[in-house]
């Protein structure tokens, strides 16, 4: 990758959810962040300056919906609407982490669908593409009715575990049956079997374990998930995994939320390491020795460049 990417059409921003994310990112495609400010009124309003004209440019805005969610949406749906009033020619949102995609469809009776609303609300702002990373459903790509490039996590996940030296056969355990697909692509790159945990969850952020379903005796087993929140599900499935005769319990997931006590239940679990993506910032309180986080900024400015130069982006999803 060259150190300066000469193309002045191509402008990158970053919004205040993950900072240090889009400095690695501009660094990757080598280009310096373009120069905005977001500020507050003092009832709390956002406003934001764009401090360089974009007119006539490819604009990618890096944002992850993260906490705090709203803040975080309305600031991305804000210079959304900046751009488009200063003839951006193309307004690329690259969103590592896509909130409210956990409520993808009515499971009861008068629920809404917060991840169509929000989809709607990036497109009437004026988006011209989504670039996003592990959706926790798949098909909220059809929420939209723009292009949106839907990278994987998996094979970075994949490539650290590939280098680490284990103590014994490893097999890919899925937390619950809508994890399988997800699961099998980390086991047909480690060339692992997989199991899966038959869970049943009273009501949200709580999980039961029910019963594992495979061979996990005496095994090293590494656990996948999408998305690890309040690490509720993540650490009784650890516990029930070795209670039931694995060696040792790894987990993994592309998003650590890591809301409310999950470093706490995380740290008095039994997984020996808990590998995440950098797609949400952590805090230094959301920090644990147990916790080893891996960069996607490699993909995401890869991704960036694709799209920018016209060139194909699904190699990528591989």
């Amino acid at each position: 990758m060259p150190n300066q990417y000469l193309d002045l059409n191509l402008k990158v921003f970053a919004l205040n959810s993950n900072t240090a994310l889009a400095e690695e990112i501009a660094r990757v495609i080598g280009v310096e962040l373009g120069k905005c400010s977001v500020t507050r009124f003092s009832d709390g309003e956002i406003q934001i300056n764009i401090e360089e004209s974009i007119r006539g440019c490819d604009v990618f805005v890096i944002q992850s919906t993260s906490l705090p969610v709203n803040e975080h949406l309305m600031e991305l749906l804000i210079m959304i609407d900046a751009l488009k009033r200063a003839s951006a020619k193309t307004i690329n949102i690259v969103m590592p982490y896509y909130g409210y995609a956990r409520q993808d469809r009515k499971a009861r009776a008068r629920e809404p669908i917060t991840a169509k609303l929000v989809a709607n609300l990036l497109e009437t702002a004026g988006a011209s593409r989504v670039i996003t990373l592990d959706l926790h459903a798949p098909q909220i790509q059809g929420f939209f009715d723009i292009p949106i490039d839907h990278l994987m996590g998996v094979p970075i996940l994949a490539e650290y575990f590939k280098n680490k030296d284990f103590d014994g056969d490893i097999v890919i355990v899925s937390p619950d049956h809508g994890g399988v697909t997800r699961a099998r692509r980390l086991a047909e790159r480690l060339k692992a079997p997989i199991a899966i945990i038959d869970k049943r969850r009273p009501k949200p952020n709580v999980a039961e374990i029910m019963n594992i379903v495979g061979n996990i005796e005496g095994k090293v087993v590494i656990l996948i998930d999408d998305i690890i929140d309040t690490a509720g599900t993540i650490t009784l499935a650890a516990n029930a995994l070795v209670d039931n005769g694995a060696s040792e319990v790894f987990a993994c997931c592309t998003h650590p939320v890591l809301s409310g006590p999950a470093i706490e239940r995380i740290e008095n679990s039994k997984i020996k390491e808990l590998v995440v993506t950098n797609s949400i910032a952590l805090p230094e309180e959301k920090r644990s020795e147990k916790i080893v986080q891996l960069s996607v900024a490699p993909l995401i400015g890869e991704a960036i460049i694709r799209v920018h130069e016209e060139q194909s982006v699904s190699t990528l999803f591989d």
